[in-house]
């Protein structure tokens, strides 16, 4: 069962359990054997969730999977959150047929029932997601990827003025404050609406998406700006999948995505913390102080 949840296909752990052991197991048999953890898994995604969660970082990506005959594309959502005490844990795995505004919806009501709360902010790079923090998460901010948008706003510049494209934005990003950060994007906008007119009217449109990090604490900011910590989860994942290509069906492909979620959440939650969370524990004091009190 460690070997498959490692990523070894059925069949090559029926060989080597054989070659090993001198006894066949077949690929049927490993294939059962990893059906006995369907209930183990399900109960780990409809855990309760205990405390807040002031950051959100949501990734999707695909997988092959046979359905009713045919393989189609699944998407697979991953939600992970960092915890008031800024560790981060897997919070959600979903899998299902694309990311769309109402899919995303879904997954964030599946969270509150269980008991997500103290949501500030959720960073991803989904337009089909940015509805729905406003919807069932009440005052969080949605932050756009900024990695995502640099790459995508780099595709419309002319291929000599890329490199002074990505210095200003890098710029932007990198400034001490919102108000330094606007006046970097609209000497930027006025700089390309000559040059390239798509390029600027692109940057003024999306300036509060990729600038909502600059309202949480500047050590915040490299953590929450872009969604490196999914993709990098997502990167593991595909490594460990890669070997599957094309899973037999659904349930397949949500046990051992799952299975490795919480061998990760697990190596989350026992390791060092993601971010120290005092800066925004002060920065509430500051919004709401403690009310005065009179001397008898």
């Amino acid at each position: 069962m460690e070997m498959y949840l490692k990523g070894v296909s059925t069949r090559k752990v029926a060989a080597i359990t054989e070659r090993l052991c001198g006894r066949s197991f077949s690929s049927q048999l490993v294939s059962k054997l990893a059906r006995e953890l369907d209930e183990k898994l399900a109960a780990w995604r409809e855990r309760p969730l205990e405390g807040e969660y002031p950051y959100l970082i949501v990734d999707a990506r695909y997988e092959k999977v046979r359905v009713c005959g045919k393989v189609i594309s699944q998407g697979i959502l991953v939600c992970v959150g960092v915890s008031a005490e800024g560790k981060r844990e897997i919070l959600a795995v979903e899998i299902a047929d694309s990311e769309s505004q109402t899919t995303w919806s879904d997954l964030f009501r599946k969270l509150r029932r269980r008991g997500l709360s103290g949501v500030r902010a959720v960073s991803d790079d989904h337009e089909g997601i940015k509805a729905a923090p406003s919807r069932h998460l009440q005052g969080a901010s949605w932050q756009r990827c900024q990695c995502h948008f640099v790459r995508n706003l780099l595709s419309l510049a002319p291929k000599g003025q890329k490199q002074d494209l990505h210095a200003e934005l890098r710029a932007i990003f990198d400034a001490p404050d919102l108000k330094v950060a606007r006046r970097f994007l609209a000497e930027t906008v006025a700089k390309w609406e000559n040059m390239r007119p798509e390029v600027a009217e692109r940057l003024e449109e999306a300036q509060d998406d990729v600038l909502a990090c600059f309202h949480f604490p500047a050590p915040h900011r490299r953590r929450i700006r872009t969604t490196n910590c999914a993709e990098r989860l997502n990167e593991e994942i595909r490594r460990r999948t890669r070997v599957v290509r094309i899973f037999p069906n659904r349930e397949a492909a949500l046990r051992l995505i799952t299975a490795l979620c919480v061998e990760q959440s697990e190596e989350w939650e026992t390791g060092r913390r993601y971010l120290d969370m005092s800066p925004l524990e002060e920065e509430a004091v500051e919004d709401n102080p403690a009310p005065a009190r009179m001397a008898s």
